[in-house]
């Protein structure tokens, strides 16, 4: 005769049940994400930065399966994408979509933020910057500009991203170069830059040579210069003269370039980072992307680790050196940030509050 299993029996086989379920739910409960992941992206949409980062997201969800949404938060040069991240918790779960790892939030002196005790940017491509202007321009070529430059210091404009943005501290760059002055006309984006150009809003289109190819293609654009080290030949022929051609002492200064990039809260749980980091790097490695970095004329330079870190606040460092010989108003100097001067850079790094991700 079958024995029963006492009441007694069932009760431990019951908790017992529990107890197991107990240790296997917060392991269940741990997968990340559980819900949709945010990339706020510093600048308006359409523009370049826009359009790179969003490829970014796509890459990284089609590898993952995550959901992953993009918003804007233009404004100010990326400080209000930035500061509204910094204030979101620490999870993972709001990333920053930037441009040259966010510098212009802190050397404007809206974020006290550092790159390498803050946050984690990883870097996925470089641009140029590129100037043009409308067919019916009276200025058909850079030395042109420049001389019309000379004759009326401060007269001509040029369109940037944003006063102290990238485009404005690339024209800078080029302008002090060429022993010109522009006024600088500030727009939300690289794209909106370049439409004040197409609407004859300014003298001179400022913004990238990914913003502005397609327009010097179509012949709604002539160009000027770009700050890589060669001349560009478009798909239909068109040649975007590099600036060595009109200042040939400066070739060994080029390219100077901005970046694309995704941030992240540093003191996000280390799992989560490398999760990202890991999405990040299929991403930016898939035909998708370089295919998108090859029509927007971008050189993919993917960074990561230490190096990442080491570049964010070797560009800060740059930056700060130069917006204090230009005279930018409002730039905080190398010395505030609690950096060198570009030229020590080198000696500096690494600076003793900084210690690199365990990755």
């Amino acid at each position: 005769m079958p024995k029963t299993i006492k009441p007694k029996v069932y009760l431990i086989v019951f908790f017992l049940s529990g107890l197991v379920q107990s240790f296997i739910m917060p392991v269940v409960k741990a997968q990340w994400p559980e819900r949709p992941i945010t990339l706020v992206v510093m600048y308006a949409p359409g523009g370049g930065t826009d359009t790179v980062l969003r490829t970014i997201a796509g890459e990284m969800s089609n590898a993952t399966g995550w959901r992953i949404n993009v918003v804007n938060r233009p404004g100010a040069s990326g400080t209000l994408a930035t500061n509204y991240v910094l204030n979101r918790p620490s999870n993972g779960y709001t990333l920053l979509g930037s441009s040259s790892f966010g510098k212009f939030a802190r050397i404007s002196g809206a974020s006290d933020s550092k790159t390498w005790r803050d946050w984690y940017f990883m870097q996925a491509a470089t641009n140029l910057a590129s100037w043009a202007v409308r067919p019916d321009s009276p200025y058909k070529t850079f030395n042109d500009v420049i001389l019309a430059a000379k004759n009326s210091p401060g007269d001509l404009t040029i369109s940037t991203s944003g006063s102290g943005g990238l485009w404005h501290e690339m024209a800078a760059s080029v302008a002090k170069a060429a022993g010109i002055e522009l006024r600088y006309v500030p727009y939300g984006s690289g794209q909106a830059a370049t439409l004040a150009g197409l609407n004859a809003e300014v003298d001179i289109a400022g913004g990238g040579v990914h913003e502005h190819i397609q327009f010097i293609n179509s012949g709604d654009l002539i160009p000027l210069q770009q700050t890589g080290a060669s001349d560009i030949v478009t798909s239909n022929g068109e040649v975007m003269p590099s600036l060595a051609t009109f200042l040939p002492e400066i070739r060994q200064q080029l390219p100077p370039n901005g970046s694309y990039d995704v941030g992240i809260r540093r003191d996000t749980p280390i799992e989560i980072v490398r999760q990202i980091q890991e999405a990040f790097l299929t991403a930016v490695n898939s035909e998708v992307f370089r295919a998108v970095a090859e029509q927007q004329r971008l050189f993919i330079d993917v960074k990561v680790g230490e190096e990442a870190d080491r570049r964010a606040a070797e560009l800060e460092s740059i930056t700060a050196t130069m917006f204090q010989e230009l005279e930018i108003p409002g730039a905080r100097s190398a010395d505030e940030l609690e950096l060198p001067d570009a030229d020590e850079f080198n000696e500096w790094w690494p600076p003793e509050d900084y210690q690199p991700l365990p990755l």
